[in-house]
């Protein structure tokens, strides 16, 4: 079966001041890249705007109208230091989250094995009722909710490798053993979550936290002893994988030394239980990579993995 991409150009119209990492160009990389030769049999859909009733799935309705509200009709305004609106931030944000409600129905209903959601803003870092770190809405919590509330999944497993601590999708489950949330990311690095002991209510909340200057051989490390035996013990009915692309060595934000193939490597690891236990049923969802030529380099690899070209190293 096919791979989906799911894309959007509001993603675009999401302004950020100047030099602020988190900024169109790098949806443009993204795109350039999966316009080469090699990707033209990915299925390619437009990310819808998502419903108050999927939105609401993670984030209480009071804030939801709250983000809506402080949209500004000109002219950009801060949330916290690092998060910013501009006029066409909230479609982009509601077509990020959107984006990820379609990929699970689409690989949920068999019409593609799995999907990658290039969108922006990022996700990751809104908690339930608080937007922070580049982020509004959560996608990959949204995702994982609407994946048990409309198809019946009883139980979703989120990989987070982004190298920053979703702090928020940590929030949005700590109380919630249907859902495992296993993560690897640089300590210390902002938010400052994300320690080892930290492991929610059910167990469920899995954190392998990687020292600054960490690379590829210590994220296989961390995902063969400890991320990959709790997800298979775990044995999800989908998979959802925060795809932050900012461990990457070239990346200006943090202080990992991944490379591409690093990435293609779990995104086969987690295709391999993906097949093992939930039919193949995988949805990515862009997070951080804000160098663009790493970003390109690190998306076109895992699209590959996706597309099922074996290009590990």
């Amino acid at each position: 079966m096919p791979t989906l991409y799911v894309t959007h150009p509001a993603a675009l119209a999401h302004q950020t001041p100047l030099g602020h990492p988190e900024r169109p160009e790098r949806i443009r990389a993204v795109e350039g890249v999966l316009e080469k030769e090699r990707f033209a049999s990915l299925i390619r859909e437009k990310a819808p705007m998502a419903e108050m009733e999927s939105l609401t799935l993670a984030h209480p309705e009071h804030y939801v109208i709250g983000i809506r509200d402080m949209a500004p009709r000109e002219g950009l305004i801060r949330i916290d230091e690092d998060t910013v609106m501009s006029p066409g931030t909230y479609e982009a944000a509601l077509r990020a989250a959107g984006g990820a409600v379609l990929a699970v129905d689409e690989v949920m209903s068999g019409q593609v094995r799995n999907a990658f959601v290039a969108m922006r803003p990022p996700g990751h870092h809104a908690e339930r009722s608080r937007a922070m770190g580049f982020c509004f809405f959560n996608n990959a919590a949204i995702a994982a909710r609407h994946a048990q509330s409309r198809h019946g999944a009883e139980r979703v497993a989120i990989l987070d490798w982004d190298v920053h601590h979703g702090n928020g999708t940590q929030d949005i489950f700590w109380r919630d053993p249907t859902v495992m949330y296993c993560s690897t990311h640089e300590m210390p690095l902002y938010p400052g979550t994300g320690a080892a002991s930290e492991q929610g209510e059910c167990g469920t909340i899995v954190n392998a936290p990687l020292a600054t200057g960490s690379d590829g051989a210590a994220f296989r490390e961390a995902m063969e002893t400890i991320v990959l035996p709790r997800i298979e013990a775990f044995s999800p009915d989908l998979i959802v994988i925060s795809a932050g692309f900012d461990a990457h060595w070239r990346d200006p934000l943090a202080g990992l030394n991944f490379t591409e193939a690093d990435f293609a490597w779990a995104t086969w690891k987690m295709m391999d239980l993906a097949d093992r236990f939930c039919g193949g049923r995988l949805v990515s969802v862009l997070e951080g990579g804000y160098d663009l030529e790493g970003l390109s380099k690190s998306v076109a690899a895992h699209v590959d993995a996706l597309m099922g070209r074996d290009m590990r190293s």
